[in-house]
This record gives C-alpha cells, structure tokens and sequence, in this order.
C-alpha cells in the first residue's frame, strides 16, 4: 500500500494476485454467472442405451463409466435462496430416476456427506429400484477419535447398511487415507481390528469390494501398496483430473493411475471437475477450449480425460442439478476417448491454469463446522469465482477499479454471511489436518481479510 512505501505490483503479488488473473471486467463477483463460463452445457438429443461400461475383473460387475457422487444431493433453500442443509429428497428420486434410466449404475455416498444425511437420501431413492440395477459404494468415515475405537467404527458400519437399506455394500471404502500417514490408518483400522473384520464381512459376501480413497503424498501411497498382497484392494480411489495428471500438490495422479494399473487394480475416480473448477474455468481458458470444440462443454474435456485411461472403472460426479447429469451422460454416451494429441492439448491448458492463483479448494466441506462460525469453502470459492471470471479489483488507478471493487465486495456479503467472513478466523488451525488439498486455511483466511480489508477502506495498493 502507497502509505508502507509497498508498490502495488508487490502488495498484490503479497496477497498471492497474479497480475494475469486481474483483469477487470463489468460483471460482477455475486450470483451472476460470467457470459463465457455460462455456456458450459451442450444441448441436443440425450442419448439413450450408448452409456460406456467398464468390467471389473474382480467380480465381473458392469460398471457405468459414470458414476454418481452423492456428496452435493440438493437441499432446500429459504427466502434469500441459501441452503437449509434438508436434502429436497423428490429432487434426488428424479436425479437418480433419470440417472438409472440413461445407464448410469455406480452410486458413492458416504456417513458424512450432506451433514450426515446423504446414506439415507441415497437409499430412499434407490430402494424404489430392484437392487441389481446399481452398486452402492460407501465408505468408512471413522475420522474422529470416538470412531476410532472398535466400537465406534462399528456402529459406523453398521449404520450405513441401516440407511442405504440394504443387506450388502458393492463397493466399502476406508475413507480418505493418507492423512496423517501410517499412524493414522492405523489407529482408524489397524488397532481396533477394523481390517480384519472387514476382510471377514468381504469373505462372508456383506462387501463386495474393500478398498480406499486416497489424499495423500507418496510415501504413504506406495505403503498401501505394500499392503495389497496381504489385504488385496479390490479398487481404489484417487483425485485425476487434467491438471492434477503432472501437477499436484501432493503426488501426481498420474504415478498413483501407474502404480494400480501395473497391479490390475481397477480405479475409480474422484474430483475429474477439481471440484467444479475445471467446469468454470478463467475466460482465456474457457475460449480456448472452445476454439478446439465448439459443440462440448467444457466440463467434458475433463470427463473425456478421465475415462479415457483403460485402468479407470468409474467416474465420479456430483451432479445436484438435471442439466449436469445430462451433459455427462451425454460425454459417456458413449465416451470417445482423447487422442495422444488432444492429451497434449490437455496438458498446454493445464500449464496455462497454474497461471491463475486460484486455491484448490473443492468444497468438500471436510474443514466445516468451524468452531468460530467461519463458512470456509464459501470464502475460498467466492475467491476462485472471482479470479476465474476476471473480475478481481486490482489496481485503483484502473477506470473500473470502483465498479469491480463494489462488486466484489457485494458478492461476498451475498455469498458469506457477516459473522461467517475471513475476519472471524482466530487462526486456530483446527481445519488444517482436515482439508484433503492440503491447504493452510488460516493463511488464506488471513489474506483474503487482508485484501478485503483494503477494499474497504478504498486505499491504493
């Protein structure tokens, strides 16, 4: 800032705004959606009876390449349109209605998604279904210290044959490994014998499949892997995408892919949208992506890149709205694979996506609730949106520098409640451990109060 003698070039780069993604523009940084990023859904006939299917070679299931997250079911929302947290169940029946009617088989859910309330959403809607028309993978979401503990994790397991309303589990999950290394899996699995019961209820037919999702860095992935010969991972599943394939923050998709193709375990996929992000990416991006196809949506590209590798049974998507779930079935009915050219393609636009400081946030909401009231994921994601819209105030010596800079500061009242805003952090860091992407939320929240702060009290930078 001018006063601290800071050029602005350098307070800007402080707060971590690269000087490329602050490109002022009219719209706004609220609910309006940017005219590139609005197009992002093909039209056209959905088609039917075309959906591609991958066998597992373990149980010989046919398995849709699609696959339904249901970590987003929609939710009601009150008079200013925000969530109220109850799942709209009729929503959910037609979502998973049209789903089943289009091919799609595989539904992952899990005890803690939807604050607790995705398993019997889930259940509801596909117990209206004969039960050899999908699998039903879940997980075993024993995170905190109360579940660690035999009988906790237990009655974890339990619970979800209760709420999905069913007699087996498709596809069991140790929920999100890596975190925390060795110590920590151990204590979820290892201690109170939860690995060895399961094994014991694969045996006896209750699972179909055991196997894990994984954020993590490399070391504890290749000791999991020293473990498949003892426990034998039926299927494992790992964040690809384009971006992540060379370029992730942890071990790279691509090693992970290597390392259970080699074994012949099949993966399935999570975060192929990096969490929505790869949907609505920055203009320049967005342009060129549809400079190569104009008819796809640019969510497509990623889904194509996720399916094409042959090692991938399924990919997971979390579809809260019809228009979605009919522009993937759309891209895997049936999925035409990427080229080697169009993989390079991918990876020139994944090089150009590092040049926009968006946080890697996915708003899996594993850092919620925070104990200070902070609404995190909508903080982070009010950030992303604005730098991925070119929207972002930058300089006050700009024209527009006023308009953006009302616009972004409406939009986060809009989107983030006062007493819920980045000021409210106290820095206790209790969500660090929690966060998949390893990102250091406290830091985050400092900056973004920092440059909101700024904003409002209209000084240069």
């Amino acid at each position: 800032m001018k006063e601290n003698n800071i050029p602005r070039r350098d307070f800007l780069k402080k707060l971590g705004f690269g000087i490329a993604a602050t490109t002022i523009a009219t719209t706004g940084c609220d609910n309006k959606k940017n005219p590139v990023v609005k197009e992002h859904i093909a039209n056209g006939e959905l088609p039917k009876g075309k959906m591609t299917y991958r066998t597992n070679p373990n149980t010989g299931d046919k398995v849709s390449l699609l696959g339904y997250g249901c970590m987003r079911w929609p939710t009601f929302t009150d008079e200013e349109g925000k969530s109220t947290g109850e799942i709209d169940q009729e929503a959910v029946n037609r979502l998973v209605d049209k789903a089943i009617e289009y091919g799609v088989n595989y539904f992952d859910t899990a005890p803690v998604y939807c604050r607790g309330k995705s398993e019997y959403a889930t259940g509801v809607a596909l117990k209206r279904h004969p039960r050899d028309k999908y699998f039903i993978a879940t997980k075993l979401s024993n995170f905190n210290k109360k579940t660690h503990s035999r009988e906790g994790a237990m009655e974890m397991y339990r619970n979800s044959f209760k709420e999905l309303q069913v007699d087996y589990i498709d596809y069991l999950l140790l929920h999100s490994l890596g975190g925390g290394g060795v110590e920590n899996y151990e204590n979820r699995y290892v201690k109170n014998g939860m690995i060895d019961f399961l094994m014991e209820e694969r045996k006896a037919g209750r699972i179909r499949n055991l196997g894990f999702s994984y954020h993590g860095d490399k070391e504890m992935f290749d000791y999991l892997m020293s473990l498949h010969d003892t426990i034998h991972w039926d299927f494992v599943q790992i964040q690809l995408n384009y971006v992540d394939w060379h370029h992730s923050r942890g071990v790279s998709a691509e090693y992970q892919y290597m390392e259970l193709e080699k074994r012949g375990i099949p993966v399935v996929i999570m975060e192929p949208l990096l969490g929505g992000r790869l949907s609505k990416v920055h203009d320049h991006v967005a342009e060129k992506l549809k400079r190569r196809s104009p008819e796809s949506s640019i969510a497509s590209w990623a889904f194509r890149f996720a399916g094409t590798w042959p090692g991938v049974l399924n990919v997971l998507s979390g579809m809260t709205h019809m228009e979605h779930l009919d522009d993937n079935i759309r891209t895997y009915s049936p999925l035409k694979p990427l080229s080697d050219e169009e993989k390079e393609f991918l990876e020139e636009t994944a090089q150009m996506m590092q040049k926009y400081p968006t946080i890697p946030c996915n708003d899996c909401q594993y850092c919620m609730p925070c104990p200070y009231g902070l609404d995190i994921p909508a903080i982070l994601l009010h950030y992303n949106k604005c730098i991925n819209e070119g929207t972002m105030p930058a300089s006050s010596q700009d024209p527009k520098f006023r308009e953006a800079r009302r616009a972004f500061l409406v939009g986060y009242d809009r989107s983030v409640p006062k007493l819920r805003q980045a000021d409210h952090c106290i820095g206790c860091r209790k969500c660090v451990p929690l966060c998949p992407q390893k990102i250091k939320i406290h830091r985050e929240m400092e900056r973004i109060n920092q440059f909101v702060e700024t904003l409002k009290q209209n000084k240069e930078f």
